[in-house]
């Protein structure tokens, strides 16, 4: 993934935003939503692109355009700002591969020392019972 490119690959759009602002709400687009192309994309790889495709596919539009929006703040270039880190964060979420879990036996250690006090809390019950008579 070449972060740099993907960024300039983005296309952004400013909308109104809702929320706080009073009668400035109403004349301002402070609320910048991001749009980009996982198929198209020069920044990622063939693999990098099929991972995304299927990891976000909810998130996708029916033509492979991630669409996200931010309005936390009141001001144009904060929103994109804060829209960009979280477009990255989602990416690199979602490509990262987890590793392959290994299959591991208890040492004969272990085993012995768990077995060893099995049998001692049984001795320890044994000894608690009433004597027969």
């Amino acid at each position: 993934m070449n972060a740099s490119i993907i960024i300039n690959e983005l296309k952004f759009k400013a909308i109104r935003s809702s929320g706080a602002g009073g009668q400035h709400v109403n004349k301002v687009s402070s609320k910048i939503e991001l749009s980009f192309d996982v198929m198209a994309s020069e920044g990622l790889t063939d693999e990098e692109k099929l991972r995304l495709s299927q990891k976000l596919s909810s998130r996708l539009t029916k033509t492979g355009i991630l669409l996200m929006q931010c309005g936390d703040s009141r001001s144009q270039h904060r929103n994109k700002e804060f829209v960009i880190k979280r477009f990255l964060d989602v990416i690199k979420a979602n490509l990262h591969v987890p590793k392959k879990r290994k299959a591991t036996k208890p040492s004969k250690a272990a085993i012995k020392k768990r077995l060893e006090s099995k049998q001692k809390q049984a001795i320890k019950k044994v000894n608690r019972r009433k004597p027969p008579l």
